[in-house]
């Protein structure tokens, strides 16, 4: 119980870090993967559709820049990259919970994005003019991927 006294907050500040970037790369990595997968059987088809295909397939790989930025801010906010920190129980939980935003909803929504980004891989197979047709869909999902990014930097920033 002492070391959760003496250093609970700054096990949590880490844990927020690790939470941030975790979950939102293994969201990222799942969706680019499935796109990826997608995308392979109609590159062999049409080499030229490659293009129009990969961005399709980068469109999951934000949600883990999302958190990268998050754990970044995070580590600069509170001198973690400077070297020893020392954190309140209370202020690290703050950052564990100020993490949670973008690394739960980039896990979630990075697999969404790679689900819906891969059936406009249909689209662009069939219809390759109609790429825009196949993105909007795949935005949308993006939207609350940015949310979870603007609550998680404004509880960050607020940090005291």
């Amino acid at each position: 119980m002492e070391f959760f006294t003496t250093y609970g907050g700054n096990f949590l500040a880490y844990l927020g870090v690790a939470v941030a970037v975790i979950f939102s790369g293994m969201g990222s990595s799942k969706g680019v993967g499935i796109v990826g997968e997608a995308m392979s059987g109609v590159t062999v088809e049409d080499p030229g559709k490659f293009g129009q295909l990969l961005l399709l397939q980068a469109l999951p790989a934000t949600q883990g820049i999302y958190g990268f930025v998050v754990g970044f801010m995070v580590m600069v906010t509170t001198g973690m990259l400077g070297g020893t920190v020392d954190l309140s129980l209370g202020t690290g939980a703050y950052i564990f919970v100020s993490c949670c935003p973008v690394g739960f909803v980039g896990l979630v929504s990075g697999i969404a994005q790679g689900r819906v980004s891969a059936a406009g891989v249909n689209i662009v197979a069939k219809r390759p003019e109609e790429v825009s047709k196949a993105m909007v869909p795949a935005a949308m999902v993006e939207t609350y991927a940015i949310l979870s990014l603007l609550i998680s930097l404004l509880l960050i920033l607020n940090i005291h």
